[in-house]
C-alpha cells in the first residue's frame, strides 16, 4: 500500500467521566475528512493509547472504521511493547476492516536492531495488514537505524515508516538506501515531526502523520499537497504560517496542548487521563497566543 499525503494522529475525546466520547469522536472524524485529509489514525499515541484498556482500544478502532466508511484511509494504532499483544491488536484491526496499522517500536524493552526486525516481521505475517512502523526514540528509548528500516522495507505488508527521530539527514540516508535497493517506489517515508514535514518531504518523504492537524488540518493538507505538486514556494509560505502554532502544540507532552487547544476551540476533546495533566499557566498562555495569531480563536 502506498502511503501519501496528510494523515491525522487523532486525539481520543473523553467525556467528563473520562469515558470515550463516541459522538465527539465521530464528529471529529467527519470534520477532518471535510478538511481534505488522506487518512486518520485512531488509538495511536496521540490518542492516549497508553492509558486506554484493550476493550477501549478496540472500540476506538471499530468507531474509526465504521465512521470513515471507506472515504479515507482508516489506520489503527496497534503498537505495544509485547509483540504478541501488538499482533493481536493488528489482527483485530484487520478483521474490523482497517486499511492499515501504525505500530510504534516496542517501548521500555529496548530491543536490539535485529529484534525489531523480528518484531515487525511477526506482526506482519500474522495480520497481513499494511503496516507503518513508527520510530520515535524520544518516547521509546530505541532508535531504528537506517539499515533496520531498509530491512523492514523488504518484508511483505510493511509498507512505510513514520520517522520521528528529528533528523533530516537520517531521512536522506533512508531514502538513498531505499533507492540503492530499488525499494523507494514500494516503501513510504512519512514525517513524524510536524515542524519538519517540509524539509523531510524535500528529501524523500511522501507525507505526514500529524498531531497538529487535529486543529489545523486545512493548512497542513494544503502544504503537503503543494509539496507533492512541486510548489515549494506555496509550501514554504504555509510552513511559516503554521510553524509557531506547531511549536506551541508541543510545548508540553503531546497530546496535552492539542487536547487543550481543541477544548478552547470548542471541539470534542475533553479531559486527559493521568499521568498526563493540565498545562502549566505560562505554557497555556503561549498556546492561546499561537491560536489567536493563527486565527483559530
Amino acid at each position: 500500500m502506498k502511503f501519501e499525503g496528510t494523515y491525522v494522529a487523532m486525539v481520543t475525546p473523553f467525556d467528563e467521566n473520562e469515558q470515550i466520547d463516541e459522538e465527539g469522536f465521530r464528529s471529529n472524524i467527519n470534520y477532518l475528512i471535510d478538511q481534505g485529509v488522506n487518512g486518520l489514525v485512531g488509538a495511536g499515541t496521540t490518542g492516549e493509547s497508553a492509558t486506554v484498556d484493550h476493550e477501549e482500544h478496540k472500540k476506538i478502532i471499530d468507531i474509526l472504521v465504521d465512521e470513515v466508511n471507506g472515504r479515507v484511509d482508516a489506520i489503527a494504532g496497534t503498537g505495544s511493547n509485547s509483540t504478541y499483544e501488538a499482533a493481536d491488536l493488528t489482527k483485530y484491526a484487520a478483521d474490523a476492516g482497517a486499511d492499515g496499522a501504525l505500530l510504534i517500536t516496542p517501548y521500555y524493552n529496548k530491543p536490539q536492531q535485529h529484534a525489531l526486525i523480528e518484531h515487525y516481521r511477526t506482526v506482519a505475517q500474522e495480520s497481513e495488514l499494511p503496516i507503518i512502523a513508527y520510530n520515535v526514540p524520544s518516547r521509546t528509548g530505541v532508535d531504528m537505524n537506517v539499515e533496520t528500516i531498509v530491512e523492514l522495507a523488504k518484508i511483505d505488508y510493511i509498507d512505510a515508516v513514520k520517522e520521528a527521530s528529528g533528523s533530516v539527514d537520517k531521512v536522506s540516508d533512508i531514502y538513498r538506501a531505499l533507492q540503492h535497493d530499488g525499494l523507494e517506489d514500494d516503501f513510504s517515508i512519512l514525517s513524524g515531526e510536524d515542524s519538519l514535514t517540509l524539509p523531510l518531504m524535500a528529501v524523500g518523504a511522501t507525507g505526514v502523520v500529524s498531531a497538529s492537524a487535529n486543529i489545523d488540518a486545512r493548512r497542513m493538507v494544503l502544504m503537503v499537497d503543494s509539496i507533492l505538486n512541486d510548489d515549494y514556494t506555496r509550501a514554504m509560505e504555509l510552513h511559516y504560517e503554521m510553524v509557531e502554532l506547531i511549536r506551541a502544540l508541543f510545548v508540553e507532552s503531546n497530546p496535552v496542548p492539542v487536547k487543550t487547544a481543541m477544548n478552547i476551540m470548542g471541539m470534542p476533546a475533553g479531559p486527559l487521563r493521568l499521568p498526563l495533566a493540565e498545562m502549566k499557566d505560562e505554557n497555556l498562555e503561549i498556546l492561546k497566543k499561537a491560536l489567536k495569531d493563527s486565527n483559530l480563536i
